[in-house]
Order: structure tokens, then C-alpha cells, then sequence
């Protein structure tokens, strides 16, 4: 869909040279979908879709593969970024709603707990029997995760969390539930199950990627959100119309680290 990167319209005229002239603000822009940008074979980028979807890590295909480790490391970069695009476009959830934060990285000698140096700090949010949504926060505090709260979930909501101070405030948003454990089980027939899965399911599907570099984890995120969310669907065909569908224009900005 080639929309403007000014106004966001949709419509646009084909210019000789090439270009597009949009409808709506008359700004002439050029459009190039994500995978035409990508200077590959188009059997060479089906395979690398194939596998991509398969969850197959890049660094595993060095001694079958025709292709360059950097084309491919890039390949994936651009799939993942298409998926995590689509994820910060996913409206506010509402309704009963799982909050939780936790950590990624590998083990390290040192401080632990949420001081570990190394370490990011992800706050997710799971709409029960529905969908996910996780994102980096800068630290372990209440105005970090309120903030993410505010943005990503409506006013009126059912708030299931575990019993840190930082989610006290939410009777003043909706209904709150908190989850207290004994001994790392639930009291009671309340869990926040659903977030703590994912979590499993995360770390799980990152495990075989040996490290993400620092600065693209925002784009693994995004990819294991999109993943999840899209869990019944072909994820081969799902990647493929996106990228298709995406302007590589449109795509840079999601490919730099927010903060």
C-alpha cells in the first residue's frame, strides 16, 4: 500500500520518472517495498523467508547457504523489523488484562535481580485468551511502567499483577486484582499465568540465537509479539504480504532503538 510518509494518505499518481505524487498534499515521494529493497534472488529471499518462519537463526545456515552472512543477518533484520512495526501499530487492549515485567540476558557474575548489569527490562501485557504486547523500559519503576500502562491499555479495565507497589495505584484506573505467591505458587484460584507463559515462550525461542545484539532487541521483541499474536495463521505468508506491503521508507525509523 503506498502511502504518503507526510500526510499518511493512501492515494497517490504515478509519475514518469518514477516517483509518486500523493492526492492529498501533492508531495512527490519515492516507494520501495521492504522486499524490493532487498538486492537478493527472488528464490534466495523465498528460501531465507522459509527459514526465517521456521525460526531457524541466521549463524546455522553459514555452510548451505549462497548467501552472504551480512545479506542474510540484514534479511532478518528487515523481517523482524516489519513484524515489530505492525506490533507498535496495535491498538490499546481493554478488558481483562495480565501485567507483568521481567528481565532478558545471559547469566553474569555480579549484582542480580534487577540491578544485573547486562540485563533488560521488558514490561508485557496479555488481554486474556487474546494478545500480547512487550516493550523495553528504561528502569524498574513505577513511572516507567506506568507509562507503558498509559499508553497500551484503556481506562476501565480488569488489572491482574503481582503485589509490587508500582501497580497499587491502578484502582484509580480500573479494577484491580493482585496475585500474591507462597513459595512461587499463586494464593488462591487468581493467576497472571498468561504474561508468565509468555515470558516462558520468549526466552525459549531466543535461547538458540546464542546473544541479541543490545541495540536490535527491540526488533526480536517485536518479532516474538508478532509471532504469538499471529500463532494460528501461516507466518511464512503473514512476513511475506508485509513486506510487500511496507515501504522501506516507512520501515527506518523502527529499525533504531527508541531511547
Amino acid at each position: 500500500m503506498r502511502r504518503c510518509l507526510k500526510c499518511g494518505h493512501r492515494r497517490a499518481w504515478r509519475l514518469a520518472d518514477g516517483r509518486f505524487k500523493c492526492q492529498g498534499c501533492r508531495v512527490r515521494f519515492s516507494w520501495t517495498s521492504v522486499w524490493d529493497s532487498i538486492r537478493l534472488e527472488p528464490r534466495a529471499k523465498r528460501q531465507l523467508l522459509q527459514l526465517f518462519s521456521l525460526g531457524v537463526p541466521s549463524y546455522r545456515q553459514r555452510f548451505r547457504s549462497a548467501v552472504s552472512a551480512k545479506a542474510r543477518e540484514r534479511f532478518y533484520r528487515l523481517a523482524r523489523a516489519v513484524c515489530a512495526y505492525v506490533e507498535q501499530l496495535r491498538e490499546p487492549f481493554e478488558g481483562a488484562l495480565e501485567c507483568d515485567e521481567t528481565t532478558f540476558g545471559g547469566a553474569r557474575h555480579g549484582k542480580r535481580g534487577w540491578g544485573a548489569a547486562g540485563k533488560i527490562i521488558v514490561f508485557g501485557i496479555v488481554k486474556r485468551n487474546g494478545e500480547v504486547k512487550a516493550m523495553p523500559i528504561q528502569a524498574h519503576s513505577g513511572a516507567a511502567v506506568w507509562q507503558e500502562i498509559i499508553e497500551h491499555t484503556k481506562p476501565g479495565s480488569l488489572y491482574y499483577t503481582d503485589d509490587w507497589q508500582a501497580y497499587a495505584s491502578l484502582r484509580t484506573r480500573g479494577e484491580h486484582v493482585v496475585i500474591r505467591k507462597e513459595r512461587g505458587r499463586p494464593k488462591g484460584r487468581d493467576t497472571i499465568n498468561g504474561i508468565e507463559g509468555f515470558w516462558s515462550y520468549a526466552k525459549n525461542w531466543l535461547y538458540p540465537y546464542r546473544g541479541v545484539p543490545t541495540k536490535y532487541f527491540h526488533l526480536y521483541l517485536g518479532e516474538l509479539c508478532f509471532r504469538f499474536n499471529h500463532r494460528e495463521r501461516d507466518m511464512q505468508r503473514e512476513i511475506l504480504h508485509l513486506m510487500r506491503s511496507l515501504s522501506i521508507q516507512e520501515l527506518t525509523p523502527t529499525l533504531v532503538r527508541k531511547g
